[in-house]
């Protein structure tokens, strides 16, 4: 029998993985206090300060491993680690611990971690306090060298599942470039740091599969499927055969559907839906491009703002945006303004207290409203880049018109600044804003007149609107795209944008999923944003629906699906 863990399938074009179990490490490195003699003090600071130095050098060697063509983001997350190990605030730290209180450097070390631990848990940033991560990551590192455990270092990892609690972005890059499989991790959410590195660079992962570490052995064979985030051990060798060729079926696929990839998304009968890339990184355009994406309709740019103590300048910003720009020339690029709070949080700011519920708290636009010196650097940028190609603003997050009155006020005061500077820019950019709380779905008509395009956020749509964490174990399973109250509110939205004559897009998660475009398609929406990896699926099956069809079949769900499961009632469609 087939013993199995479960978790957030990770998955950018390889969604099949089968490999050899690696353990990479079986937990942290737990210190028992321990002393030395007065003697053995100095040589005990000494043994430190050499452990640090031979972890910063294994961070370098990291980094310096990382190609030259890969996305300057994903080398950030090394520099801010470098940063950490090398703050001599943490080292004089440690060698104070041992000299006062004659700890060994192990134990001195974890004291002083725990200290910082609990500052950074006080802390009202919400953003620093999710420093204790790097914190705990370079410590580990540091205590690795100290133990001389060496099993999370493997030289040769090629084809192998790497199994492990937790993975630090330098860890990620590691198995890149040791060419694994793919990984699992017992912790970690979508939206972590870990999940998209995987992502970006391809690597197939299973995270947060709870319980991983008891039923997986090392050396077992596994398989990985990120499609149904499961990891399965022992396979017999025809279920092994099946998924080979999965994996090989999927090799050719979408090396077919890539052929295809500069033909338009047009039903049976005519209708044209526009196919849009969310990118998170200037790097993810190759592959917006290379699966044929019409442009860009949700470029988030809370990287700008991760992974560093300070805020990004308004070159950083224009930078960023004019090479994506670059990589997409003469296509639509829908810049969303920084979406930070809740598992998104941010350095720099006066006040990026969330409060006791960040995700109810000071975040997206409210957070840019209330901190302008941190809003408009982008929105200047924005503007400039503007000049450069077809951009437009996304506003998150939005609730209230007041909102959208202050930001067109503030992008006015930008304008002005710019005609001042000479400095060119589209005086008719359009600016949009995200449905995404239940509130404005319920006002969209008003936020329909002012603004110029809408598009529905269905991963907070539904989140709120359910009142459901996603990312909860404990209560997930309730996330349904399917509830009635979702369909109604997207629906909304869409007559809404309508009758304003405004386009309305959708770009969250639903948007990319096979099982949801007729039906999205059937109550009207004809520009779908989604993952760059979703678009060659989505192309070929909206290739293959026909929309008057769709339509008929759409009122009839309507009609019955308070007597039916919904997804029972879709899975005819295609």
């Amino acid at each position: 029998m087939i013993v199995g863990c479960v978790g957030i399938g990770v998955g950018a074009g390889a969604r099949i993985a089968i490999g050899e179990a690696f353990v990479l490490c079986r937990g942290p490195i737990c210190v028992s206090p321990a002393w030395v003699r007065p003697h053995q003090v100095e040589d005990e600071v000494r043994r430190f300060e050499a452990a640090v130095g031979i972890a910063s050098q294994q961070l370098q060697a990291i980094r310096d491993e990382i190609p030259p063509d890969t996305p300057g983001e994903i080398s950030e997350f090394i520099d801010s680690h470098l940063l950490m190990i090398e703050d001599r605030a943490l080292s004089s730290g440690v060698a104070s611990l041992i000299r006062q209180r004659l700890a060994s450097a192990e134990w001195a070390l974890q004291q002083h971690c725990d200290a910082l631990v609990e500052v950074f848990e006080q802390m009202q940033d919400a953003y620093l306090r999710t420093r204790r991560d790097d914190l705990i990551h370079v410590v580990q590192r540091i205590l690795k060298v100290l133990t001389a455990r060496h099993d999370s270092e493997p030289d040769d990892l090629q084809g192998q599942i790497v199994l492990a609690e937790d993975l630090s972005p330098a860890d990620v890059i590691l198995l890149h470039n040791r060419q694994v499989a793919g990984f699992v991790t017992e912790h970690g959410g979508p939206m972590s740091h870990t999940a998209i590195l995987a992502r970006s660079l391809g690597i197939p992962a299973v995270i947060g599969a709870h319980g991983a570490g008891a039923c997986l052995k090392h050396g077992e064979l596994l398989v990985l499927d990120t499609d149904n985030g499961c990891v399965l051990p022992n396979c017999d060798p025809a279920l092994i055969s099946h998924f080979q060729d999965r994996r090989e079926y999927d090799f050719q696929r979408t090396a077919l559907l890539r052929q295809e990839s500069h033909r338009p998304a047009t039903t049976r009968d005519g209708l044209h839906v526009r196919l849009l890339a969310n990118i998170e990184l200037a790097g993810d355009v190759a592959e917006a491009v290379r699966n044929g994406a019409d442009g860009i309709g949700l470029y988030r740019t809370e990287f700008l703002f991760m992974n560093r103590n300070d805020l990004p300048d308004e070159e950083e910003h224009f930078a960023a945006y004019r090479e994506v720009i670059e990589g997409m020339p003469e296509r639509a690029i829908v810049i969303r303004t920084l979406d930070l709070g809740a598992d998104k949080p941010l350095a720099g700011t006066r006040d990026g207290e969330s409060g006791s519920n960040p995700a109810l708290g000071l975040r997206a636009i409210r957070l840019c409203l209330k901190e302008p010196e941190l809003f408009k650097p982008q929105l200047r940028a924005i503007l400039r880049a503007s000049a450069l190609g077809d951009v437009s603003i996304m506003l998150p997050m939005l609730t209230n018109l007041w909102e959208v009155e202050q930001t067109h006020k503030l992008i006015r005061h930008c304008m002005h600044e710019l005609d001042i500077e000479g400095t060119p820019y589209n005086r008719n950019i359009p600016v949009g804003g995200m449905i995404e709380v239940p509130a404005a779905a319920l006002a969209t008509p008003l936020f329909a007149r002012a603004l110029d395009f809408l598009s529905i956020g269905t991963n907070d749509l539904i989140q709120y609107t359910l009142a459901i964490d996603r990312v909860d174990n404990e209560v997930n399973y309730l996330y349904d795209p399917l509830h009635p109250a979702i369909l109604q509110l997207i629906a909304r939205v869409i007559e809404a944008g309508r009758q304003a004559g405004i386009p309305v897009s959708m770009c969250g998660e639903m948007a990319g999923d096979p099982r949801f475009i007729p039906l999205l398609i059937g109550m009207g929406l004809h520009e779908l944003s989604m993952q760059p990896a979703a678009l060659l699926d989505a192309r070929q099956l909206i290739r293959e629906l026909d929309a008057g069809e769709l339509v008929e079949r759409t009122r009839d769900f309507f009609e019955h699906i308070d007597t039916a499961d919904p997804l029972s009632l879709l899975s005819h469609w295609q």
